[in-house]
């Protein structure tokens, strides 16, 4: 009966743009929120702000993403390219090139050569690239996913703090949007942590941390100047 296993490196892509889309909408727009309404602006002036901060946010994002993984997808698209044009001017050269590969993970000559020409007769190139460049199919950078998911993500995450502050009593804004953000913030910390196979409460600790900085810090600034924007 064929086994069937579903690995976490599998989602690494989206999952590494989602999670940052997601908490970065929710720190930097709360952070927002929270320093508007310290200042001592009304609710119309922190919506504003509030809404401004999630548009532009997203498109940073997105191009941000973009731009960050089409370096990566362009340097991929370099090394496979000139990996093919080895293969074909020196195809004696690559076989014994994937061959010293096999043997310096440990397996003796013979068969380290015997596993380099059948993997070179069923797909040379493939081979090439997994073994002795590291590029694998369902790591690939994918230059719009990654932008798509960080904005939708980020806009998600934003809209929260958003709403919040716009419901939230007045003079209870950067209190409520503090902590229903927190919150927010460590669920989907420990979340993102667990489905990347690492400990649920290290992430969201790790997450909770740099929100609750990132939040005090601007309501500091907001007091500071205490002007209505």
């Amino acid at each position: 009966m064929p086994h069937s296993e579903s690995h976490r490196v599998d989602r690494v892509g989206w999952l590494r743009a989602a999670v940052l889309g997601a908490n970065d909408g929710i720190v930097s727009t709360a952070s927002l929120v929270v320093g508007v309404a310290a200042s001592g602006a009304d609710r119309a002036a922190i919506a504003v702000a509030g809404v401004a901060g999630l548009v532009a946010g997203a498109m940073s994002m997105a191009a941000g993403e973009y731009v960050s993984v089409s370096s990566q997808a362009d340097t991929e698209a370099a090394d496979t390219a000139r990996e093919t044009a080895e293969l074909k001017a020196a195809p004696a050269h690559e076989l014994d090139e994937l061959t010293g590969i096999y043997v310096k993970r440990g397996l003796d000559p013979t068969l380290a050569r015997q596993v380099a020409e059948q993997l070179t007769d069923h797909d040379a190139l493939g081979a090439h690239l997994r073994d002795e460049l590291g590029i694998l199919e369902h790591t690939r950078a994918r230059p719009l996913q990654a932008a798509v998911a960080s904005a939708a993500t980020f806009a998600v995450g934003a809209a929260v703090p958003l709403a919040v502050g716009w419901m939230a009593p007045a003079a209870l804004v950067s209190w409520t949007v503090t902590g229903v953000s927190l919150a927010l913030l460590v669920v989907l910390g420990g979340i993102a942590a667990r489905a990347g196979g690492a400990s649920a409460l290290t992430g969201a600790v790790r997450v909770g941390f740099w929100g609750a900085f990132a939040m005090a810090l601007t309501y500091g600034v907001g007091r500071m100047f205490g002007a209505a924007v």
